[in-house]
């Protein structure tokens, strides 16, 4: 690990970055805004805390101190090596251990795909209290395990299956400076405004820092080879719940977001039509917006 940061924000943004120590590991973790309600945003795949920086000033002056961590194996933070190190019972663990870190009295977890994935786990298990929890283009993990069951997501989530083999999914990844990765992001997109060349190469670069990509993929090798790592139980969130979902997701299919209010009892679903999976990069005005009058 080297503590070159992954992104230098612009002063202006009132955004910096940090080292902060939690769980065994050293997680970069970009911040901004202070006081005692943290609103801590989980970034997804392959992504970084960067896909927060549009969301991370309005949080800030709506009263909240932000913090968006690399999640372990992104970017600067620590980069443990092999697949269980990477299994959601370590994950959930890494949460914790932020949210205690930061002392805050009140937790809103915010999180968008993979850490969509993990905030859905740690909301399940009530690893910390959360006040709210706020998911973006994940499924809650029973409605998840309907879905792949079909083929109308089955077919949409080969690339699970395909980065299960060894060493080559992280070789395609890395191929013309991380070329596939910029593409995960400018291809998905329905609207690319967002995703300036200067954009792409911040998630391509860390990405192609030693050991990321196998961290990052490992992921996924963790999600199937050690499903045991937590349990989730009846699946209950007791915490009044935002899920904000752009309808284009290639990844998700739109039924991905039905039936969630069984294992949810207060859940508000917002639908943005013309909108990918990089649904607060993409449309941030509408997210924002949203986030504002539900956070109010």
């Amino acid at each position: 690990m080297s503590d070159r940061l992954s992104w230098q924000p612009d002063p202006d943004s009132e955004i910096t970055v940090d080292w902060i120590e939690a769980n065994g590991q050293k997680f970069e973790v970009a911040q901004a805004g202070e006081g005692d309600r943290l609103a801590l945003c989980l970034h997804g795949f392959p992504e970084l805390h960067y896909s927060w920086r549009f969301q991370m000033p309005l949080l800030a002056e709506m009263g909240y101190r932000v913090w968006a961590p690399n999640l372990r194996g992104y970017g600067g933070t620590s980069k443990p090596e092999g697949v269980r190190a990477y299994a959601l019972d370590h994950l959930c663990a890494d949460i914790a251990a932020l949210i205690d870190a930061s002392g805050a009295k009140e937790v809103t977890l915010i999180a968008h795909d993979w850490g969509a994935i993990i905030a859905w786990a740690f909301a399940i298990q009530k690893i910390r209290p959360l006040v709210r929890l706020i998911i973006m283009n994940v499924p809650h993990p029973m409605v998840g395990r309907r879905e792949i069951r079909h083929w109308r997501q089955l077919r949409r989530s080969w690339y699970i299956f395909f980065f299960q083999i060894p060493w080559l999914p992280e070789k395609l990844l890395s191929r013309n400076g991380g070329r596939p990765i910029k593409d995960a992001f400018s291809k998905m997109a329905c609207d690319q405004t967002n995703f300036s060349n200067d954009a792409l190469d911040i998630y391509a670069r860390a990405a192609l820092r030693p050991g990321s990509l196998n961290s990052m993929i490992n992921y996924y090798r963790a999600l199937l080879r050690h499903r045991d790592a937590i349990d989730i139980g009846d699946g209950k969130v007791n915490v009044p719940t935002l899920m904000i979902w752009g309808e284009e997701d290639s990844a998700l299919n739109i039924k991905c977001t039905e039936g969630t209010e069984e294992w949810v009892g207060d859940f508000t679903l917002h639908r943005l039509p013309g909108v990918s999976h990089w649904v607060q990069q993409e449309a941030p005005e509408e997210v924002n917006a949203i986030l504002r009058d539900w956070l109010s």
